[in-house]
């Protein structure tokens, strides 16, 4: 049977907080043939994997997923603890990046499911919609020594159900807005003093999120993509002396970011920005602080930030902060960040069996995706703690490879539990095949690389 490193098992040690003794020896066994499996990542699979196909008790490893007692948010709390330990400098802000995506699944046993957008489908004219399930997921951007770009280590997901959902199975139904509120609370409450910085797409342009977020004890800062037609007033003016009543809470109203968008007074600035494919690009901006207002709920300060590109490679387009001291460039940066999330998504969905997960019990649905994507962020602290300099990238004669990426993580970690097979060969072992050294090498290459 594979076996881990002692570096490895001293990583996972920190995590049996959040278990029984014998659930987290069950759950290690799991871990381990997950990341061993190619294609579907069932508990049989890592069971085959393991070398446990012959197990008479294998039930118990589906009691980890369907039954057992275990607690998710302290395994997120310990997972986000562990990213900042191992690899976010001293210093720096936590910068937390927030997105949906679709888990497509039939069957009448599964309860979450619904219909909802699917991104991978849509396009920007034909809208298409999937039947399944609907996750929220928040990850840490971080950066890594092998690679250019900021990696997004998902740490904490949850099912966001559709009102017809929630209200079928009478539970009290949360958009994805009052799920933001939710995680974003908890974060504060796991990281009191560090700075942190959440950055959503427009689904997370809200009031509500944005007063949760100032309103925090140590606020935390909001980016995301704002509307042309939001409603801005100015600052309201300071109350005379005498006068009765209640105080104005905004001043007069603005013009809107599409009418600033075709003013020709509008000061527009020129940026070199990092833009998405890890180029600089060259953008004209324009900027401000103001009050956003919708009706029925207290105006909050923004600074927002109109986005043109000279040679029109793309519509222009709106960000906001909220907190107006943040200068535009940094805004910037952090939404453009974003974007790493949508490459974490597209490797789960190639690498670790995303939506191949064959569970139809409620506990079990919960739990297993939330720990495919927690999984993806194990990987890549495994591979840091084995190779923390450079990692080794799989290369041909006919691609060079610049920098490395997930499926070089993965396989870096499976060659570490598949180490003890490449041992002494000695004949006086029964149990040992002699083998050329050259075969052993592409069997193993096949093991590590395989999908």
């Amino acid at each position: 049977m594979p076996s881990p490193s002692q570096e490895i098992i001293q990583l996972l040690s920190g995590f049996a907080k959040a278990f029984t003794v014998p659930t987290f020896a069950n759950a290690l066994v799991l871990l381990y043939g997950t990341i061993l499996a190619p294609g579907r990542r069932t508990v049989a699979a890592a069971l085959r994997a393991m070398g446990l196909a012959n197990i008479r008790h294998f039930t118990n490893y589906h009691r980890v997923l369907n039954r057992a007692c275990w607690s998710p948010w302290v395994s997120s709390k310990l997972l986000l603890s562990l990213i900042i330990y191992l690899l976010l400098p001293p210093g720096l802000p936590l910068l937390l990046v927030i997105d949906d995506t679709l888990e497509r699944r039939r069957g009448p046993k599964i309860k979450y499911k619904g219909w909802f957008r699917d991104p991978i489908r849509s396009t920007l004219t034909h809208v298409s919609k999937s039947l399944g399930i609907r996750w929220l997921c928040l990850a840490a951007l971080v950066p890594l020594p092998w690679s250019q770009r900021l990696w997004a280590l998902p740490f904490m997901t949850v099912p966001a159900l559709g009102p017809k959902t929630s209200t079928k199975l009478q539970k009290r139904h949360r958009t994805l807005i009052d799920w933001a509120m939710l995680m974003v609370d908890k974060v504060r409450r796991w990281q009191p003093d560090r700075e942190v910085v959440l950055v959503g797409d427009g689904s997370f342009a809200a009031v509500p999120l944005i007063q949760c977020c100032q309103k925090l004890q140590n606020p935390l800062k909001l980016v995301a993509r704002l509307r042309l037609d939001a409603c801005l007033h100015d600052f309201p003016s300071p109350q005379p002396k005498g006068k009765h009543g209640r105080k104005p809470k905004k001043g007069a109203r603005l013009p809107n970011l599409a009418q600033r968008l075709a003013a020709p007074t509008t000061d527009w600035r020129t940026l070199t920005i990092p833009w998405y494919g890890s180029v600089d690009k060259e953008v004209e901006t324009a900027t401000g602080v103001c009050l956003w207002y919708r009706r029925g709920l207290d105006p909050v300060p923004i600074r927002w930030v109109l986005i043109r590109c000279p040679d029109e490679s793309f519509k222009p387009q709106a960000i906001f902060c909220s907190d107006p001291q943040v200068p535009a460039r940094q805004i910037l940066r952090w939404f453009v960040a974003r974007w790493n999330i949508e490459v974490t998504f597209a490797e789960v969905r190639a690498h670790l069996g995303f939506e191949t997960q064959r569970q139809w019990s409620d506990k079990a649905i919960e739990r297993t995706t939330p720990c495919l994507f927690g999984l993806f962020s194990l990987v890549v602290l495994m591979a840091k703690v084995l190779h923390p300099a450079s990692i080794p990238v799989r290369q041909t004669c006919w691609y060079v490879k610049e920098e490395a990426t997930f499926i070089d993580a993965l396989a870096a970690v499976r060659s570490d539990l598949w180490r003890h097979l490449n041992c002494s060969t000695s004949p006086h072992h029964p149990n040992l095949l002699l083998i050329p050294r050259a075969a052993m090498v592409s069997l193993l290459q096949v093991a590590c690389y395989s999908t």
